[in-house]
């Protein structure tokens, strides 16, 4: 898939990169979600993560290892979460894959519990077992 020369991932000024390897790079991301909120993103553009190669795939798995590391250093975070949106049903709005790695911090929200599984609004809570 050649990139549409609109795709805001194909066309990152240097200046915002973080981090960089030969197949992926980093950048914060322009609408942070906590301090430290960053994109990890392979340099193929590709629109689905199920299309990435396995070598993307490590790539961005040691990307988000080096993330985490500076992310430690820098903000001293409680915890993470990590994420991909693949298709607009679930939210992705831009059409090049993005690995979300967005750091947390106690207090961050009243109750963490379900972490991601809250994307869909109501269901992330576990019934109370009894």
């Amino acid at each position: 898939m050649s990139p549409p020369s609109t795709c805001p991932f194909c066309n990152v000024p240097s200046g915002r990169t973080v981090d960089e390897d030969d197949l992926t790079f980093t950048i914060i991301d322009g609408y942070p979600v906590s301090p430290g909120h960053s994109l990890v993103i392979p340099k193929r553009h590709v629109a689905s993560a199920f299309d990435l190669s396995s070598e993307e795939w490590s790539a961005i798995q040691q990307a988000l290892a080096r993330g985490k590391a500076r992310l430690d250093a820098e903000h001293q975070p409680d915890g993470y979460n990590i994420g991909i949106n693949v298709g607009e049903v679930a939210g992705q709005t831009v059409m090049h894959v993005h690995v979300h790695l967005i750091p947390r911090y106690g207090g961050d929200v009243e109750d963490p519990r379900g972490g991601i599984r809250h994307v869909i609004p109501g269901k992330g809570y576990y019934p109370q077992r009894t």
